[in-house]
């Protein structure tokens, strides 16, 4: 994954609340966080909601605006002093159409669709209980990387009611990461 981005060359390095993208702009870039957090999200009712995060290892796109050119009401800040490896649509194209890339291309659409699905059931899952322990057993790096106030709004739920669930003692039942 890092082999497409290093042919690029470019890196922006943020500092902390720097944007990477703003609503209403039209960005047809992929990003690989290099180090850093980056937290991605929309306004509803004026209010922030996250959509994903970002962290050292992950790919970031704004999917709407890359595949349709258009703007999207996504927006990317850095949560901390990120680096970030930017390529452009047309480099990535001409990255994905030589022979054997393809399937990298391939693999990035089907993770971005398989999170966009997990994340679809974790809103839609009433319980804040059963959405930590979703989340949690998915992404346990999550909690080392982001702060608990992000996490918090990621999950639709209070900084408290996070910090309750998280001193429960079900961790125990969770599976790890190996």
């Amino acid at each position: 994954m890092t082999d497409l981005f290093s042919q690029s060359g470019k890196t922006i390095i943020l500092k902390r609340n720097d944007f990477l993208k703003t609503t209403g702009s039209t960005d047809t870039n992929l990003y690989f966080v290099e180090k850093g957090s980056i937290k991605v999200f929309t306004h509803d009712e004026g209010e922030e909601q996250i959509l994903r995060f970002g962290y050292s290892g992950n790919i970031l796109v704004s999917l709407d605006s890359f595949l349709t050119g258009k703007p999207s009401e996504i927006c990317m800040q850095a949560i901390k002093k990120s680096v970030v490896k930017v390529i452009s649509k047309s480099e990535a194209e001409m990255y994905f159409k030589q022979e054997g890339n393809q399937k990298i291309w391939i693999n990035i659409l089907e993770n971005l669709i398989i999170q966009q699905m997990e994340r679809e059931t974790d809103i839609l899952t009433r319980s804040p209980k059963k959405r930590f322990k979703r989340v949690f057993a998915r992404s346990p790096r999550l909690f080392q990387e982001i702060p608990d106030k992000y996490i918090a709004n990621y999950l639709r739920m209070s900084p408290e009611t996070l910090s309750r669930l998280k001193s429960l003692d079900f961790y125990q039942d969770l599976p790890t990461e190996d």
